[in-house]
């Protein structure tokens, strides 16, 4: 076995050593200041708000934000929030969380259970935070607060980035057409953190794509209305939209290739008002998830091509398409991940950080880091280890998944692993 000399063996070990004094000063922070950050994450599950509509939660943010003697700029972006903490000569690093609920009921069985409402489209729905997003908000405060107790271990510039709409997929980009990068000047990393269905302590990420291209669709096929009874004397557009919906698919199981990920799903139709009556026209909306540029194309152009051929087949007027684009990809950076990883894997065990495959659903994180920043996009454990196993044994009860009204993370855990993994990932990159 060939031993490394002392020369190129110290900086290693003084590597291995600032890290695990890192770790610990890290964990020290935020177990003594947890039953502030839970106070705070109660109150924002209690109060949560849909998209663009994040007044509350961006003023308690705010307000948090300026007590560490951040710099803080609001309506970025419509809601969004901007926390800049200068700290000498190095790297500017963002750090973003998201705000937004969502318009749906919880039934988590919380104590302190939202029952918030709000008016979405002229209509009043309920509101729940059932994606974790106030889990990240309380960890985003958590690292602030960490790293400006730490700021002698580090230089540089805090970027602490309050997004609005995460949800709508719309809010990051929002706040870069606002002028966050020309008015803030552009980061050198950039940090996101999730939460998933995972055991709390653990961390998940891998290199490369993490999250889905997602495209939506809207399509209004028409025909002319008539009677039930009499279908030939009509146009069904009914017909036509139930013909493009089976036939769809097939640009998945036969035109994209198999070993590439692409979903087309059809989540709901809307037309007619009563059993007797053709409708003259239906309007069908859908989703489109991918992670390569290439596959993305591909399906792009059969939805738009066997919906005209639906409505060809027919002989009904020419549909109107609309594949309006939402999240791209999420990209982590290789270089940073082989960074970060080290210093997670020394923090948490090996066991609990481990690669992990990309997700199918989408995020808008990918607007900040695809202007050319390093970033990383990484998930972190909710639910109790003991629970997860026992969901994965065969005929185990399955744990709700993020956005079911169930959604129930268990929070000292999960605050806490979030917001020890963002700091020591800030920390390594502005020493």
């Amino acid at each position: 076995m060939k031993l490394l000399p002392l020369a190129a063996l110290l900086p290693l070990l003084l590597a291995q050593a600032a890290s695990a004094q890192d770790a610990a000063a890290v964990a020290g922070q935020i177990n003594g200041m947890y039953p502030q950050l839970e106070t705070i994450y109660k109150d924002l599950h209690q109060h949560p708000e849909i998209a663009f509509q994040e007044v509350h939660t961006a003023a308690r943010l705010a307000a948090e934000m300026r007590k560490l003697g951040f710099e803080v700029t609001e309506k970025i972006g419509k809601t969004g929030i901007v926390a800049i903490y200068k700290n000498g000569k190095g790297p500017t690093v963002l750090v973003r969380t998201e705000m937004d609920g969502l318009p749906m009921e919880e039934k988590s069985g919380f104590p302190f259970s939202s029952k918030a409402h709000a008016q979405l489209e002229g209509k009043d729905v309920m509101v729940a935070h059932s994606c974790g997003h106030d889990i990240h908000m309380a960890a985003w405060l958590g690292t602030a607060r960490a790293l400006v107790a730490l700021k002698a271990q580090w230089k540089g510039t805090l970027m602490f980035v309050g997004q609005p709409a995460e949800e709508t997929v719309s809010g990051a980009k929002a706040m870069l057409d606002d002028g966050l990068y020309t008015r803030f000047g552009k980061p050198d990393y950039a940090f996101a953190q999730h939460s998933w269905p995972r055991p709390y302590g653990t961390i998940g990420y891998n290199s490369g794509p993490v999250s889905s291209n997602s495209d939506a669709i809207e399509i209004t096929f028409k025909g002319r209305g008539g009677h039930g009874s009499a279908p030939d004397k009509s146009v069904d557009p009914i017909t036509i939209a139930a013909r493009f919906v089976v036939d769809v698919q097939t640009v998945i199981s036969r035109e994209k290739d198999p070993k590439e990920f692409g979903v087309v799903t059809i989540g709901a139709i809307n037309g007619g008002t009563v059993g007797n009556i053709i409708p003259d026209s239906v309007r069908v909306r859908g989703t489109i998830r991918s992670y390569s540029p290439a596959v993305r194309e591909k399906i792009l152009a059969g939805v738009r091509r066997i919906a005209n051929a639906s409505a060809a087949m027919a002989d009904a007027p020419a549909p109107e398409v609309e594949l309006i684009a939402g999240g791209v990809a999420i990209d982590n950076n290789d270089a940073l991940v082989q960074r970060t990883e080290g210093i997670w894997k020394q923090a948490f065990g090996d066991a609990n950080v481990q690669r992990m495959p990309a997700m199918t659903a989408s995020e808008d994180f990918s607007q900040f880091v695809n202007a050319g920043v390093p970033g990383i996009f990484f998930f972190t454990g909710v639910y109790d280890p003991k629970a997860v196993a026992e969901a994965d044994k065969p005929g185990g009860k399955p744990l709700a998944f993020n956005h079911s009204p169930y959604y129930a993370p268990v929070p000292e855990p999960s605050i806490k692993t979030a917001a020890q993994a963002l700091t020591l990932a800030v920390l390594n990159v502005m020493r």
